[in-house]
């Protein structure tokens, strides 16, 4: 006796189905938590720089002993942001910009303004 034993391995189009879906949905979860955990970062980011600039204006005017009306240069500041010769940080919510465009120095006793996203990169 002869037995038919020919049954063909694989996945059905309804399981395929099912692992689709379940993908799309692990996938609808993690990418806005990405996106947003990104924009956080960036945030953090650049209220960072904000208070090393911050932190290199006081140091700055202390050393030259500046009035408080002075407004420094970024070239006054660079020396103090420990970032060695020229190195000067920029916002990273974008890729196309430098210290200039990113961050405006204002007076000593004002703290430095983010020029990208002025509403949440804010130092307090």
């Amino acid at each position: 006796m002869k037995r038919n034993t020919s049954r063909k391995s694989g996945f059905t189009l309804v399981e395929i189905m099912i692992v689709v879906a379940i993908i799309g949905l692990l996938a609808a979860i993690a990418i806005p938590n990405f996106v947003r955990a990104r924009t956080t970062s960036q945030q953090n980011a650049c209220i960072n720089n904000l208070r090393q600039i911050d932190g290199a204006k006081q140091q700055w005017a202390l050393e030259f002993k500046a009035s408080a009306t002075t407004t420094p240069g970024a070239t006054d500041i660079q020396p103090y942001l420990g970032r060695g010769v020229g190195s000067l940080p920029t916002c990273p919510s974008t890729s196309n910009t430098n210290f200039a465009s990113s961050y405006s120095l204002q007076t000593l006793t004002n703290a430095p303004v983010c020029n990208i996203v002025t509403a949440t990169h804010v130092l307090n």
